[in-house]
């Protein structure tokens, strides 16, 4: 399945949710009135893209209806969506150009980040990079078998040490281990819980030490998996963790699940961060390079049947 499917499918609830609401208000009104603005802006509200993100979107979309004299609400639908893309849009690329790379994975138990990680390790060795995993969620014994499994799943190498075991020691042994076999991408399972935060702040730069001396010059993400499902929480959740760790982005899952795909907006506007990619099914190559345009596109129309990629 291409990627315009992909999007189309993976954004089809939050495309009769929130979309809907806004195509509710486009069709109750003949002219482009300030109670107009007002609906709109209730309507992206009630579909969880956050106050501040609504009344961004809407002051933009006075400024351009403005411009090009625009009268007809039904216009205005194409306008919002060029907005919707100009905003999302800007650093969601990788970048993962040196050899080798590597990619620090954190959130918390249950929004679907070893899956993730295990996606993210079968699309590069899809490409041809060689990737090798680090188990270095330690905390609980069910995250280092369930990387296991997935790592199986991918056909990639894991390193792994026992529950409780420092998790600089894992991402340490992981590197050394990814040097020695010559590999393109690591991919460290990292913190899964948002505990104490001193703690969290501690084992983190404790991690960061550890690849800053073995991977001086490498190219690096600090990946935070969140869950669509959860709508605002997830966004409050990115700002938890934006407080102890170095963000470089954001691996949104089950989008596909979930009529609040709205909250991509709220991250990007509101917390800076890029989303990078997007999860949009269970199968192994459901997780998806986020793509602004294509977005913005199937939040208005069904996608799903252009062959495209």
């Amino acid at each position: 399945m291409g990627i315009f499917k992909k999007f189309g499918f993976g954004l089809k609830k939050t495309r009769e949710g929130m979309t809907g609401r806004i195509e509710d208000v486009l069709g109750a009104y003949e002219e482009i009135t300030d109670d107009f603005y007002d609906d709109l802006e209730e309507a992206l509200i009630m579909g969880d893209i956050g106050m501040k993100t609504a009344t961004d979107i809407v002051e933009e979309l006075r400024k351009r209806v403005n411009h090009n004299e625009v009268r007809n609400p039904k216009h205005a639908k194409m306008i919002i969506s060029d907005i919707i893309a100009d905003m999302i849009d800007g650093g969601e690329d990788m970048g993962l150009v040196t050899v080798p790379s590597i990619v620090l994975v954190i959130g918390v138990n249950g929004v679907g980040k070893t899956t993730t990680i295990g996606k993210l390790a079968a699309m590069y060795k899809k490409e041809g990079k060689r990737v090798i995993l680090g188990a270095a969620d330690t905390f609980r014994a069910a995250a280092i078998e369930q990387l296991e499994v997935w790592a199986d799943r991918a056909g990639v190498d894991i390193i792994k040490h026992k529950e409780g075991a420092d998790p600089a020691a894992v991402v340490y042994d992981t590197i050394e281990a990814g040097l020695s076999r010559d590999c393109d991408i690591i991919i460290c399972d990292t913190a899964g819980r948002l505990h104490n935060k001193k703690n969290l702040m501690d084992e983190l730069a404790k991690i960061y030490r550890v690849v800053e001396k073995k991977l001086p010059y490498a190219d690096r993400e600090i990946l935070l998996v969140l869950d669509a499902t959860t709508g605002q929480n997830a966004v409050n959740q990115a700002k938890e963790f934006m407080n102890v760790a170095e963000l470089t982005g954001i691996a949104l899952t089950k989008l596909d699940g979930t009529a609040r795909g709205g909250v991509v907006l709220t991250i990007k506007n509101e917390l800076k961060l890029p989303v990078k990619f997007i999860g949009v099914g269970e199968q192994i190559d459901d997780l998806q390079p986020f793509k602004p345009k294509v977005f913005a596109k199937a939040l208005f129309e069904d996608i799903s049947t252009n062959d495209e990629d």
